[in-house]
């Protein structure tokens, strides 16, 4: 060409480089060719506009697939898109294979992309270079998708800070892996570390706390939300001449600076470094992008994860009982087990107060040293419930400290509930996102505990009753009075049950996830703990463990670290041991004491499961029922002819296959028994005559006051 002659036009140019030219409209569906392009298409060689569905079909599927996310990855970094495209003729056979670039805008107001770009063929490579193994067969694609696929599966799976950065530095990209990195975030107005791996401890010195504002690529990332790829030092030294001498010690050859984003929000940046160059081509940076994301996403949820656990813990450690250097003559032991699933908190809680030495009113325990043992579950497992269960127990707290008996205590504490309920009604969180009421309760079991004679007072609101391991080892549950769970009716009764906890005996009170997680009811549940309370041998502290570990694995005392399975309800267990004189061996009596009243003949039921219990290893399951059986016509004698309340006295002493049962029924009434002799059609008569039947021995005693009528039954008898 001749100086001053005019340039050739940009198409005959291109046509002698055998490269063509389209136009791709996304909001019309239109895509114009020229005939260079319509030829390496596979179309006739002529100019024309062709709809999407007509240039798809001479593309691979997966290829097309492939196109939209280079585009939209472009126009974010505000680069040149770049692909590699198989194209197939009519017949779905293989053609050729072209290189597409196309500078794509993208238009907001319509939501659509214009593409300018060109086509030009590429030559096959051999097979096993390099080139070979990212051109036609695709091995590439399929590297570079497993290598995904095992990224995001890991990043997935770490649940902490220092996990996801260990994921991170042992990722091996395909074809290109950095041998170092750094994660960038923020704090105010400057960067932070939060790890790096592929320098030395002490490397990252002068990057600490840099200023955004600094001619840093990760600033200027964080700042910009824009991705830097610096391929060579001289781009690098060029670019950020200022902070080049920070990074020229290093002796890396190139770097990817990428923004680490979630939900929108920028919250911090990655860099990878590599020792050798890198091109960064489209498919490379579309990885490193790829990377970038999972990798915030999984910081992120690590992030959550760990500022709920340390809540959690702060929950859990202000949960744990706050009195002094241990009670006198008593060990006291309790976990707490957080639910497997969200904020590991819930609305299970224990606590132990001291109380006064002295209170307005005289009582059995009152006196020096006594403290109170609380047992409670406020209904639901979220961040109300939590909340819920901090106000409960404070208030709880305030109401023992003043003195006040168990009653009192708990009637307080369910006034005080069914306000707070009451004024959250009125509120906008009263109500779930399905505009249900959102209606709780709390059950709540309050001990006053006196230990200089191990007098316990027990008020129980909707809890599980109390159980008691006693001195040879025997678990029996210990009825105690009951009422209404707190919150539900503010004028609700709570009375108090008092028993003595005997030297030896331990009392174990928990919450219903002890007994009724994995898959048990109440029943099967109980079995469970009781075979472990009998079993073990150890002091609390020991039992307790015992108890989590049966259920869940390794306790949590004191760290609130998650358990290797999932749980399905908080777990809150309390553990209270009297200690014996001496080194006394265990001894030969067990025994059991209620109180059935007039009004309350349901409790009939219970003292007969009591006796159960009571004869749990007896030899004989019959002996076992005849002794259920005369128990229940000796109350029924004292419920059907007299008009007071029967006190149940059952004792077993004696070594194993020669031990004793005496079970003692007292009554306040004048009348004694007397044997009837019913006829067939009577309805009654007959307890007494049982009695002299199946009992080994029986009789009447006359007090000062009412009288007792006792049986006894003899293991041994058994055998004869």
């Amino acid at each position: 060409m001749r100086t001053g002659e005019p340039l050739p036009a940009v198409g005959d140019v291109l046509a002698a480089l055998a490269t063509g030219m389209w136009h791709w409209d996304t909001a019309t569906g239109l895509v114009s060719v020229d005939a260079e392009a319509a030829r390496l298409l596979g179309l006739p060689a002529e100019e024309a506009t062709l709809r999407e569905a007509q240039v798809r079909a001479r593309l691979h599927p997966v290829d097309w697939n492939e196109i939209t996310g280079v585009v939209q990855l472009a126009v974010a970094e505000g680069t040149l898109a770049e692909v590699r495209i198989r194209i197939m003729d009519e017949r779905n056979r293989f053609v050729r294979v072209v290189r597409s670039r196309s500078k794509p805008t993208f238009d907001a107001r319509k939501k659509a992309y214009k593409l300018i770009g060109t086509l030009q063929e590429v030559a096959e490579p051999t097979p096993g270079s390099p080139a070979g193994r990212r051109a036609v067969t695709g091995d590439w694609r399929r590297s570079r998708e497993a290598f995904l696929l095992d990224a995001g599966r890991a990043l997935a799976e770490a649940r902490s800070t220092a996990k996801v950065l260990r994921v991170a530095a042992g990722l091996s990209m395909p074809g290109f892996s950095p041998d170092g990195l750094a994660v960038f975030g923020m704090q105010g107005d400057r960067l932070t570390i939060i790890g790096h791996h592929g320098q030395r401890p002490g490397d990252e010195g002068p990057f600490v706390h840099m200023a955004l504002e600094t001619d840093y690529p990760a600033a200027e990332v964080v700042r910009t939300g824009r991705a830097v790829y610096l391929s060579s030092p001289g781009r690098y030294k060029s670019r950020y001449p200022l902070t080049w001498p920070l990074a020229e010690r290093f002796h890396r050859h190139s770097w990817a600076f990428l923004p680490l984003t979630v939900a929108g929000r920028t919250m911090g940046a990655w860099m990878a470094a590599f020792t050798h160059p890198v091109a960064f081509t489209p498919d490379e940076r579309s990885v490193l992008t790829t990377v970038a994301r999972m990798l915030a996403q999984a910081l992120s949820r690590a992030g959550t994860a760990e500022t709920e656990r340390e809540l959690s813990e702060g929950l859990q450690r202000a949960m744990m009982p706050t009195v002094g250097p241990g009670v006198p003559g008593m060990d006291v032991a309790a976990r707490y087990v957080p639910t497997g699933g969200g904020l590991q908190i819930g609305g299970d809680w224990y606590d132990m107060i001291p109380l006064p030495g002295a209170t307005s009113r005289s009582r059995t325990s009152a006196g020096p040293g006594r403290f109170a043992l609380v047992m409670g579950d406020v209904q639901g497992h979220d961040v109300r419930a939590a909340g819920l269960m901090g106000q409960l127990r404070i208030a709880l707290r305030a109401y023992a400290s003043e003195g006040h008996c168990p009653d009192a205590v708990l009637s307080r504490a369910s006034r005080f509930l069914h306000g707070v309920l009451a004024a959250g009604a009125d509120g906008e969180d009263a109500e779930d996102t399905d505009g249900v009421a959102d209606l709780r309760f709390a059950t709540c079991l309050y001990a006053e505990v006196d230990p200089r004679t191990g007098v316990l007072e027990v008020a129980r609101a909707g809890h599980p009753d109390p159980v008691i391991r006693m001195a040879d080892g025997t678990v029996l549950q210990r009825p105690t009075a009951g009422g209404l769970p707190l919150g539900i009716d503010p004028d609700s009764d709570y009375p108090i049950t008092r028993f003595t906890l005997e030297p030896g005996e331990t009392m174990m009170i928990c919450t219903d996830g002890l007994i009724e997680t994995g898959g048990h009811d109440l029943d099967t549940g109980w079995q469970r703990i009781r075979t472990i309370l009998e079993r073990h041998g150890g002091d609390a502290e020991e039992l307790a463990d015992a108890l989590v570990q049966a259920v869940h694995g390794p306790s949590s005392h004191h760290t609130t670290g998650p358990l290797a399975d999932r749980r399905e309800d908080d777990i809150a267990v309390l553990l209270l041991s009297r200690r014996r004189d001496g080194r006394a061996v265990r001894p030969r009596l067990r025994h059991t004491l209620m109180t059935v009243a007039q009004a309350e003949p349901e409790r009939v039921s219970v003292a007969r499961r009591q006796l159960r219990e009571l004869l749990h290893d007896w030899s004989s399951e019959e002996h076992v029922d005849t002794a259920v059986l005369l128990l229940s016509e000796t109350l029924a004698n004292v419920l059907l002819h007299t008009d007071v309340d029967a006190l149940v006295l059952a004792e077993v002493s004696g070594e194993r296959g020669e031990r004793r049962l005496r079970v003692q029924v007292t009554d306040a009434g004048d009348d004694l028994p007397h044997k009837r002799r019913p006829g067939e059609l009577a309805s009654s008569g007959r307890g007494l005559v049982l009695i002299e039947l199946l009992a080994d021995a029986w009789g009447v005693l006359p007090r000062g006051q009412g009288k007792s009528i006792w049986f006894e039954l003899y293991e041994a008898s058994v055998a004869r």
